[in-house]
């Protein structure tokens, strides 16, 4: 099935947007016979190293955006990329809603980078052990829009600590995964939901950073709303980009005025993290990454620059990163009960 006959348009919200990059028809090494998506690298920088993306939320249709940011990672990059997401167990299908199950995350045991983009999930144990397993190694992970929640509800008490808001006697993993890993946990929506869109201004000593690389104020753009973050973030963060509170949805709307913007709200940074007295690993998030964040070009180049940079080719990433999407990408708008019915993880191996 055509990516294109599979979204809808964002004309409900007023938005419409609707990018158009190369057909995937007859590409080798698209894959999807299994309960989640391989995407085979062609040539580039990032060719023998292995990316494992991981979709399931209920609300900013990560199962559409990783599958094409995978496809932009492979195709126009080189990596290797495997997308999981939420499955339902007894139809195959892809299902948000179902926090439980998102098969195919042995793949982390030789992945290079882990991009996770989850909302919330209350995964069994024998899933669990492979992310933890991934952490304590040390190696890296960019975390996406929701993942500062990524986990609640987790009863097993040998991962309960990854819940949102953890406040057991883990003192390190005081607010779960998203403050250890990430940086943040769930705090608010500082933006208006669905009424305030987001602009990226460049953190002014981070205008050199390799992430920003190809990339100016303005270029990111989304029309999800800014995430509050406690200030200042915490340990060796850095803020890359600054998201101003744009009084409307569209990406020329006027920054509100007030507290809103004074001071503006990190919306990406890089730190480190380590599990125990494990290696050190590197980590990019942002609070932007919506399916339909993605549409805008600058958005993409920041995800695939920090991509590039995570397993440590910030030297590869050009001064200005081809991310023309793969096939025909038309976002669903973000909101609850909104995904897409009836799709297996093959649907998004075409264009």
């Amino acid at each position: 099935m055509r990516v294109s006959l599979m979204s809808r348009r964002l004309f409900a919200m007023g938005w419409g947007m609707v990018v158009s990059g190369v057909s995937l028809m007859g590409v080798a090494g698209v894959h999807g016979a299994d309960p989640w998506l391989e995407v085979k690298g062609g040539e580039g920088p990032g060719k023998g190293k292995r990316v494992v993306l991981i979709s399931g939320d209920e609300e900013y249709r990560s199962e559409e955006a990783l599958p094409q940011l995978a496809k932009i990672l492979a195709h126009r990059h080189g990596f290797d990329c495997r997308v999981v997401f939420a499955i339902d167990a007894e139809t195959g299908e892809i299902d948000p809603d179902n926090q439980g199950n998102i098969p195919g995350l042995e793949a982390l045991a030789d992945a290079d980078l882990m991009v996770i983009a989850t909302r919330f999930r209350k995964l069994p144990s024998e899933q669990m052990e492979h992310i933890d397993a991934y952490l304590r190694s040390g190696r890296p992970v960019v975390g996406l829009r929701t993942a500062t929640h990524a986990f609640n509800g987790i009863g097993d008490k040998a991962f309960a600590h990854y819940n949102n808001g953890y406040g057991g006697e883990k003192e390190a993993w005081k607010g779960g995964f998203g403050r250890l890993v990430l940086g943040e946990m769930w705090i608010s929506h500082h933006g208006h939901h669905g009424r305030e869109s987001t602009r990226g201004l460049l953190a002014a000593a981070a205008k050199n950073h390799p992430i920003l690389r190809g990339i100016a104020d303005g270029d990111i753009w989304g029309p999800s709303d800014v995430y509050g973050v406690r200030l200042p973030l915490p340990g060796d963060s850095t803020p890359l980009v600054l998201g101003q509170v744009l009084a409307g949805m569209t990406p020329d709307a006027e920054p509100v005025d007030g507290p809103k913007n004074e001071p503006m709200m990190p919306v990406a940074w890089v730190k480190t993290y380590q599990i125990d007295d494990g290696p050190e690993g590197r980590v990019f998030t942002t609070t932007m990454g919506a399916a339909t964040d993605l549409v805008a070009e600058g958005s993409r180049r920041m995800v695939v620059n920090a991509c590039y940079w995570a397993v440590g080719l910030e030297d590869a990433i050009p001064e200005k990163t081809d991310v023309a999407v793969v096939g025909t990408y038309e976002p669903t708008a973000f909101g609850f009960k909104g995904a897409k019915k009836g799709l297996t993880p093959a649907d998004y191996a075409g264009e």
